[in-house]
């Protein structure tokens, strides 16, 4: 949009409603390839007048937008026949521009809205949006009246929703009545964008049905159910096989026999959308809470008592290291959970309580290696555990989606610190190390959160055990979710938006592909007899048999955004916030924001890189460097307020806001010297 809100302070602002606004500016239209859920008809926000209409500029690939996505869902409840929201598909990855891609993710993630399919980023541009995902609110007469940066914004989003239906009712200017959403026809099949595949003691294999919100045993040939585990509604109860619910579980592990002896249950599932984990007996199918509250953790640190600790979309279980490891995927994390509470006995009250933790990660998205605590990931799925080099100790090896990087985690010597990490600030999360020592991670093949694609080669960098590889010529992937060990120590993966299942070798460090041409593979399993592949777009669990490798030379490729130019020298960083109505910026022990700058590459800054407190920063661009990605963080904690006198009481409720975007930069003279970032901008 041409049109930016006046600066706010250093610490953002407290104004709300419509005094805080900014100027009205005409919402553009909306353009791209197709519509989705609206029965063939194309939309037109002209054709939308009166009603209140959400933007939502999402992609599939980002858990951050499948936050929103089930944010959502009560807002459009409440608001249902005055809001018509629109789903606005501005892909990341290539795979995702591919309309059958599309078509999936619409049904996968049951999105009930319209969905304009938007690949070449044409509506993104014209509402300047800067990062997934973006939300964009348009009232009844045509004009953007906000636009929000990342999650948790369905509280403050109800109210200024309800602000802009009393105002537009007093002005006539409110339609109530259906909007126009259509919903598809209903495909019925056994699986339905199934994720994991566990091989059970028995002979049979478990699958995590994922979008029928249940687990199916298979049985030895995969041909027929053996019996369903959760009754196939969405939901977040326990109980026996018929009766128990999930919502859409992605991953699970077995636990091992004498671990499962003491806490009553045999694997622990991955309960994806509950933010929770789950236990399940395999004698009789019955289901248990192990970890989680079934709320999204709003913070970014967290551990003790299991089931009073709130999680955030974990994709992927795995024991290790005599723990369970959580791939936290909403929070860009490891996590550990001990699922015998120190080796506590079951009791007769149930299954006894674990306890869980940080293990690796400061929730900072992107790529650096080194110490578990100070790593960062990016939408870690896939785990699984092996060997370590030279057969000493064990290694975790992980796939990284949105950094399409494999990627590994060791013990860095001795004992591991297992304790929780104490946060002093209540308001605030990761202000300082919030996992404890004693591990490091590397990463064997992936180059970052911009990078990707279809190539065989050397791996990107030494993982300690290969010679690894550097330059154009580097083995590439494409949003990878699942991974196995071969029998003979080298890790496959299923590389799900290149559609295959390639093969790493720790010995040489070197990339080949071993199948071609699946349907979005999300697991696979390896054993001598050949590989059980998850093919999650064609709803099947298929056996092949271990094929010979086929050399792929592949393009690579890279996120193609709209860059921003920046001219060399200062520039003003600018995050505006402006706090819902009823909240306060939360400045009792000081200044309750955080702002967290790097770049890629580092020598693009050469001011203002570093984590410190404040929403304005002064940066220094190199002149001498043509461009690279600017990293920002940032995190805003507001407070319930006193509706009299704004006054924060004591024990307010209190709300942590937090962004990070990636933003493709071009150094150019004469550029504006200032960029402006909504992190909720009214």
């Amino acid at each position: 949009m041409a049109t930016t809100p006046p600066a706010t302070s250093t610490t953002g602002t407290t104004a709300t409603g419509a005094s805080a606004r900014r100027a009205r500016v005409r919402a553009p239209e909306l353009r791209g390839r197709r519509w989705l859920n609206t029965g063939g008809r194309d939309l037109t926000l002209a054709g939308l007048r009166g009603k209140l209409v959400l933007l939502d500029f999402w992609t599939s690939c980002c858990v951050n937008c499948l936050h929103v996505l089930d944010e959502l869902r009560d807002v459009e409840e409440r608001f249902a026949d005055v809001l018509v929201t629109v789903g606005v598909h501005s892909p990341k990855f290539r795979h995702e521009a591919e309309p059958a891609a599309l078509d999936a993710a619409v049904e996968r993630y049951a999105v009930h809205h319209p969905v304009l399919d938007d690949p070449e980023l044409v509506t993104w541009r014209a509402y300047a949006a800067r990062a997934w995902p973006t939300l964009v609110v348009v009232d009844p007469e045509g004009y953007v009246v906000a636009q929000l940066s990342g999650e948790g914004h369905a509280p403050g989003l109800a109210v200024l929703l309800a602000e802009l239906v009393a105002e537009h009712e007093a002005k006539g200017t409110l339609h109530r009545g259906a909007g126009p959403y259509v919903a598809p026809e209903r495909v019925e099949s056994l699986l339905r964008f199934p994720s994991r595949v566990l091989p059970l003691p028995s002979g049979t294999f478990l699958v995590a049905d994922t979008a029928h919100h249940r687990l199916v045993e298979l049985d030895a040939d995969l041909t027929a159910p053996v019996r369903c585990i959760g009754s196939g509604r969405r939901g977040f109860t326990d109980g026996d096989a018929a009766t128990a619910s999930f919502a859409e579980p992605q991953g699970f592990c077995l636990l091992p026999a004498e671990v499962a002896a003491r806490t009553g249950y045999d694997v622990v599932v991955a309960d994806t959308v509950n933010h929770a984990l789950r236990g399940v007996r395999l004698a009789d199918g019955s289901v248990v809470t192990v970890a989680g509250t079934g709320r999204q953790l709003r913070r970014r640190e967290g551990g003790g008592p299991a089931l009073e600790q709130d999680l955030s979309s974990p994709w992927d279980v795995e024991w290790f290291d005599g723990q369970v490891v959580v791939a936290m995927a909403g929070t860009h994390q490891l996590w550990a959970f001990d699922p015998a509470g120190a080796a506590t006995a079951t009791t007769t009250a149930g299954p006894a309580r674990g306890v869980v933790r940080v293990l690796a990660g400061t929730t900072a998205e992107g790529l650096h290696d080194g110490a578990a605590e100070q790593a960062w990931f990016a939408q870690t799925s896939g785990l699984v555990a092996g060997p370590g080099p030279g057969g000493a100790g064990e290694r975790l090896w992980f796939v990284d989606a949105e950094t399409s990087a494999l990627r590994w985690l060791q013990r860095s010597g001795g004992e591991p610190d297992r304790g929780v990490p104490a946060v002093t600030d209540e308001r605030m999360a990761n202000v300082a190390a919030v996992a404890g020592a004693g591990y490091e991670v590397g990463t064997a093949v992936g180059l970052g959160l911009f990078d990707f694609g279809f190539r065989d080669g050397p791996g990107s960098a030494d993982d300690g055990a290969g010679p690894g590889g550097a330059g154009e010529d580097v083995a590439l992937l494409q949003h990878p979710l699942g991974l196995a060990l071969a029998p003979d120590g080298s890790v496959v993966v299923a590389d799900t938006y290149n559609g295959a299942v390639r093969r790493y070798d720790p010995a040489d460090g070197r990339v080949t592909t071993l199948l071609r041409d699946l349907a979005e593979p999300s697991d696979v399993l390896a054993d001598d007899d050949g590989l059980l592949v998850v093919e999650a777009a064609a709803h099947r669990v298929s056996r092949f048999p271990l094929p010979p490798q086929v050399r792929v030379d592949g393009a690579a490729h890279r996120v193609q955004r709209p860059a921003t130019d920046l001219p060399p020298g200062e520039v003003e960083l600018l995050v505006r916030f402006v706090p819902p109505t009823g909240q306060k910026l939360d400045d009792r022990w000081g200044d309750p924001t955080r702002l967290l700058v790097d770049a890629s590459p580092p020598e693009l800054l050469t001011e203002g890189a570093g984590e410190g407190q404040g929403l304005r920063r002064v940066l220094r661009i190199a002149p001498d460097v043509p461009g690279g990605v600017l990293h920002v963080s940032v995190q805003a904690a507001a407070c319930d307020g006193d509706p009299v006198t704004g006054e924060v009481p004591e024990f307010a409720a209190c709300h942590l806001y937090q962004q990070d975007w990636g933003i493709p930069v071009r150094v150019r003279a004469g550029a504006p010297a200032v960029l402006d970032l909504d992190l909720r901008g009214l």
